[in-house]
């Protein structure tokens, strides 16, 4: 039986990892030549592995409309043909890209962006509604993001949407726009057991909110099988938000903090990426992690923990133990 989760006060339910869809997307490149994207991609392996994922249980999908600027949409719209009814598709909004050139152009977060990125997410996706709508823009702020929930609320009412949310990391964020937001369901935010957001899990547990775990295996460091990756790669020159990777090569401080939890994380024969993404399980009855996946074995493997279930109580509890430092202190938990 397939481990399921609620999608917050949407009711609607999914299974409880979902497949991020951001690696699948190929190239997208900023100024002065940084990536944004994983490098090249194959798309008919690519279309296996959401195969792959689906035969596993899989139901949440995970783009962006900027995503390889647009390809991750089309392709996880031929990988759903004919599955549209059996699965929830969640996308976002919010940066502004050219599709021909594959180059970012900035952010946009008016009204009127918001119902025309969605027309454009519905054409590539090949659908007429997605389930869940989330606002891209981690740092907008929340007076801005307000100004957009009458948008979103009359999307919910054409049927467009069912749902909708912001990927932000910020507690007071999120927790004003999910009051004001009536079918506001889910915050996605940065959460692995190396960077644990207590503060935003009590704002989901206060309103009702599922909590998307974006970077659950700390973009491959969790994997534990990383060595160097390229420069078409966002972790081979990698912004200041990406802590893991250094110059294409996972950073030795936190390599030697995987090192130390390994144990923990395995010990009931799970790999070490099982034992990350059950300790999310574990943490919260709301988070539903969405490892992102290029290739059939990496979604073999990543998807296999719905049958594994949370990480046993007593492995969390040692992996607390021995990452008490990185707890934030005064944090609700």
């Amino acid at each position: 039986m397939t481990m399921t989760r609620t999608l917050g006060r949407s009711g609607i339910e999914v299974s409880a990892i979902g497949m991020g869809c951001w690696a699948i997307g190929g190239p997208l490149w900023g100024d002065g030549g940084q990536p944004f994207g994983w490098g090249e991609v194959d798309d008919d392996e690519s279309i296996r592995t959401i195969h792959q994922a689906l035969d596993l249980g899989v139901t949440l999908f995970d783009t962006a409309s900027n995503y390889g600027a647009g390809h991750s949409e089309r392709i996880l719209g031929r990988a759903l043909a004919g599955r549209r009814d059996d699965v929830v598709i969640a996308t976002k909004f919010g940066n502004r890209f050219d599709e021909a050139t594959r180059h970012a152009t900035g952010t946009d977060a008016s009204p009127a962006f918001v119902v025309a990125s969605l027309d454009e997410s519905l054409r590539r996706l090949g659908t007429d509604y997605v389930d869940l709508y989330q606002l891209h823009i981690n740092d907008l702020p929340a007076s801005a993001a307000l100004d957009l929930v009458d948008t979103l609320e009359a999307l919910v009412g054409k049927g467009k949407v069912r749902a909708y949310g912001w990927s932000t990391d910020n507690p007071s964020s999120a927790r004003s726009f999910a009051e004001a937001g009536p079918h506001c369901t889910a915050v996605q935010h940065d959460e692995s057991v190396l960077n644990d957001n207590p503060d935003v899990l009590a704002v989901c547990d206060a309103l009702d909110l599922a909590s998307l775990n974006r970077g659950p295996l700390a973009m491959g460091l969790l994997t534990g099988s990383i060595r160097a990756v390229g420069k078409d790669d966002v972790r081979g020159l990698a912004p200041e938000w990406l802590r893991w990777f250094t110059d294409g090569r996972p950073t030795p401080e936190w390599s030697a903090r995987v090192a130390e939890i390994r144990e923990a994380l395995t010990v009931d024969g799970r790999t070490l990426a099982q034992g990350a993404l059950g300790w999310l399980l574990a943490r919260s009855p709301r988070t539903v992690p969405i490892p992102g996946c290029r290739t059939v074995t990496q979604a073999a493997e990543n998807f296999a923990t719905l049958s594994l279930g949370p990480l046993p109580a007593e492995a969390y509890s040692e992996v607390e133990r021995l990452l008490a430092d990185l707890r934030p202190a005064g944090a609700a938990r």
